[in-house]
């Protein structure tokens, strides 16, 4: 199974809020783009203007981890992604 595919099963429940905080000024000056590498959900774009499209985060975390201009914690309550569901 393709991995659009995969995350097409995903059930999400977005915030109204992001739980991801990039540095947008330094994401405009950054050469490496890497979480629009490494982002399975493509959630980054760097393009003019950098968009983060959070609704769509598998709150996996690699963004955290490979980028240190961006601020991550857990969405709030029950909102985000929904790994299993009936």
């Amino acid at each position: 199974m393709s991995m659009d595919k995969k995350l097409y099963t995903l059930k999400y429940t977005p915030d109204a809020n992001s739980h991801l905080k990039p540095d947008l000024e330094k994401c405009k000056t950054c050469k490496a783009k890497i979480c629009t590498i490494i982002c399975p959900a493509q959630v980054y774009s760097c393009g003019e203007p950098v968009t983060v499209n959070f609704e769509n985060c598998l709150e996996c975390g690699a963004c955290k981890i490979a980028c240190p201009y961006i601020g991550w914690e857990y969405p709030r309550g029950i909102k985000g992604v929904m790994f299993k569901h009936g």
